[in-house]
């Protein structure tokens, strides 16, 4: 039976409008002084999956419609080459060796924290775990852009990446408020560290230039030619994509386009069109990467959710390996608290939450966070493929 003719609404226009309307109104409610709390623990990707997940099952929208694949191939590659727009990657190697030794240390942790994650706990988890496992790591290494990239890449079913967008932020947040109350023992930690902490006074100085000077508003023309540049360029990589083999069960024909998006992105960046990031750029990708999000949601089983608990426990031992080999790292490189924190956020929350951490340790270094959240946004979509190649090979062997 067809299931799109029992929903309230069925066209897929009429889908499209309705998502987006739930996305405006979930960040206009964010922005309510009297919702505060509400979003300071439920951020508001939770609810972009959410609300359609809970739509669909009131019978609101369909479990299946036309409008879902589209997006999938044609948004979500548009909406990553506009986020790596802002990809500088001059000023990204003006952080130096020990910061981003301090975030690939970081990197590191959540790629072993996760295959060690799967391995230990995997005989109590659904068979295709790994690709539930897989998806969250790309959000582990630099936001959730990553995650939807690597989780639709591989092929992660939709009430799955439910179950991780729960653990994501469960866990996630969980550790970020860990890390905030380390912030108070700092100087201690430094000390025990032998860190000499004369270099970030140099990165204060050199990252006074970076941040709103530049923002300006939005133009008709600007914004046509970020529509362009996305989609245009999406739609190339779509295509190449296409006449790429696979490589085993991670890289798929849209895994090789994620790729080409990437490479598409970073040079971009390299290019006159990065400014397009000061006119609003990541508001136009972002725009696509929820829609996408929200699309998901409304595809998925709510009653997979019971399977949350499990997912949960193997995050935080995830969680804990991660921590461990960052703080190894930091100290053989003698990095400051303020990198190993900031290295931890901008892989685990990305450019969203690595500026609020590095704040938090630094008042005047929240741009740092934004580069080292870049960074992670940059090095996810790669590492979050590797750590995927590496579960779907632990899965195959002991499950």
């Amino acid at each position: 039976m067809n299931t799109t003719t029992t929903s309230l609404i069925s066209d897929p226009v009429g889908v499209m409008v309705y998502l987006l309307g739930l996305i405006a109104v979930i960040y206009w409610a964010q922005g309510q002084p009297r919702f505060g709390k509400v979003f300071k623990y439920l951020p508001p990707v939770i609810w972009i999956y959410f609300l359609p997940m809970f739509s669909t099952t009131l019978g609101i929208t369909p479990p299946a419609s036309p409008l879902y694949e589209f997006v999938k191939l044609n948004l979500l590659p548009a909406a990553l080459i506009l986020l790596l727009l802002s990809s500088n990657i001059r000023e990204l190697a003006h952080l130096g060796p020990k910061a981003l030794g301090t975030m690939l240390f970081g990197t590191v942790g959540i790629v072993v924290g996760g295959v060690v994650a799967l391995a230990l706990f995997g005989h109590w988890l659904p068979e295709d775990a790994w690709k539930g496992m897989g998806a969250l790591s790309g959000s582990w290494i630099g936001g959730s852009a990553n995650m939807v990239a690597i989780g639709t890449s591989i092929g992660t079913r939709d009430d799955l990446f439910g179950i991780m967008i729960i653990v994501d932020t469960v866990v996630g947040y969980g550790w970020m408020g860990v890390v905030i109350f380390l912030s108070a023992f700092q100087e201690r930690l430094d000390k025990w560290n032998g860190v000499d902490a004369s270099h970030i006074d140099d990165m204060d100085a050199r990252m006074q230039a970076v941040g709103e000077a530049n923002r300006r508003p939005l133009t008709f023309r600007e914004l046509s030619l970020m529509v362009f540049i996305g989609l245009g360029f999406g739609y190339l990589a779509l295509q190449a994509g296409n006449y790429l083999p696979d490589v085993g069960s991670v890289i798929t024909s849209f895994a090789w386009t994620i790729i080409i998006v990437s490479i598409i992105g970073l040079l971009l960046s390299l290019t006159r069109f990065s400014s397009l990031e000061y006119a609003g750029a990541s508001h136009v990708g972002n725009i696509f990467l929820y829609l996408l999000l929200a699309t998901i949601g409304a595809k998925a089983d709510l009653q997979a959710i019971t399977q949350a608990p499990m997912f949960l426990v193997a995050g935080v031992v995830w969680i804990i390996i991660h921590a461990t080999i960052l703080f190894f790292g930091g100290k053989l490189l003698k990095a400051p608290m303020f990198l190993i924190a900031t290295s931890s956020q901008a892989n685990i929350g990305g450019v969203v939450s690595a500026p609020i951490i590095a704040s938090v340790y630094r008042k005047s270094l929240a741009p740092v966070g934004l580069l080292m959240g870049v960074v992670g946004n940059v090095i996810g979509i790669y590492f979050g493929l590797l750590t995927a190649q590496l579960m779907a090979w632990v899965a195959n062997i002991y499950f």
